[in-house]
């Protein structure tokens, strides 16, 4: 006799319980007790709705208001969600929301453009590719989603990098041993933030024969409601097609606007970059990775 296949699918897979933190638990049961059931609660509330010693209760309480979770409240003494959760909550949202906004602009970018269209992530040194809209050339990108690139050598890693400060820059790079991935790609970390500098000053990145030969490659920020870059849109453009005004005229202008109208529905107000977005600190000598696979097709 076969297994019941819509029981099968539905049975939730077993839990071991000693991979289990209560502690984590209790706190997480303290959030959804403050977003369900009321907005304020005492200790002693707290206490009782986990089942737990009031001492219990407030080391929990304590650790979740110095994290930003939980705001105490001293001459109520009562306690209510803080403002972390709101950025935890955004971010979830933005990031299934990203794709799905993006989508209708990245196919009118093509159609304007005729050239492949990517979105794109950071993710530690790597841009990773989250949508994909090929050209209808017979020449085609043969990138898929999920993709990962190393961001200095590419036009949107590049832009994602231009996002971020030069301190942050340095540490992602600073245990990273220097190998080449193309001519044009910096080796030496001031070499990177030197670039960057350049690309936060531009707005956009345009590269040629840079990641593949014969392939050129424009880039231009996602920015969120805060202003904070969250992504990055390119087209792939073989160039022997294409003439270097072209490239810096009309295809930049188009992928500039399409980024533009993705980061108004996500938000964003204001065109000024935030100040995070601009380079502090001084640059440090340091070398950074090289991916060791290399990526065949356009992705610039």
């Amino acid at each position: 006799m076969k297994p019941d296949a819509d029981a099968s699918r539905d049975a939730e897979p077993a839990v071991d319980e000693r991979y289990l933190v209560p502690a984590l638990m209790r706190g997480f049961a303290i959030l959804e007790a403050l977003t369900k059931d009321q907005r304020e609660a005492t200790l002693s509330e707290v206490a009782g709705k986990l089942g737990v010693t009031r001492s219990s209760a407030y080391r929990l309480l304590y650790t979740l208001e110095h994290l930003g979770y939980v705001a105490h409240d001293a001459s109520t003494k009562t306690y209510a969600l803080g403002p972390q959760v709101l950025h935890l909550g955004y971010g979830y949202l933005a990031s299934r929301d990203l794709v799905e906004v993006a989508m209708p602009h990245l196919v009118r970018l093509r159609d304007r453009t005729g050239w492949s269209a990517h979105l794109g992530e950071l993710h530690g040194c790597e841009v990773v590719y989250l949508a994909r809209v090929p050209t209808r050339r017979s020449i085609a990108s043969t990138v898929h989603v999920g993709t990962r690139l190393p961001a200095h050598a590419t036009t949107m890693g590049r832009v994602l990098l231009s996002g971020l400060a030069n301190e942050e820059v340095s540490e992602l790079y600073r245990n990273n041993s220097a190998r080449h991935y193309h001519s044009k790609a910096p080796v030496r970390l001031s070499e990177l933030l030197a670039q960057l500098d350049q690309d936060r000053t531009n707005g956009f990145v345009l590269q040629h024969s840079g990641h593949e030969p014969g392939i050129a490659g424009i880039a231009a920020p996602i920015r969120d409601m805060t202003g904070h870059i969250v992504a990055a849109i390119n087209i792939s453009v073989v160039a022997l097609f294409t003439s270097e005004a072209e490239l810096g005229g009309p295809l930049k202008a188009e992928v500039l606007a399409a980024a533009a109208a993705i980061s108004r529905e996500l938000g964003l107000k204001s065109a000024t970059p935030v100040a995070a977005d601009r380079p502090t600190g001084e640059a440090r000598e340091a070398s950074f990775p090289i991916a060791s696979t290399k990526h065949g097709g356009l992705h610039e």
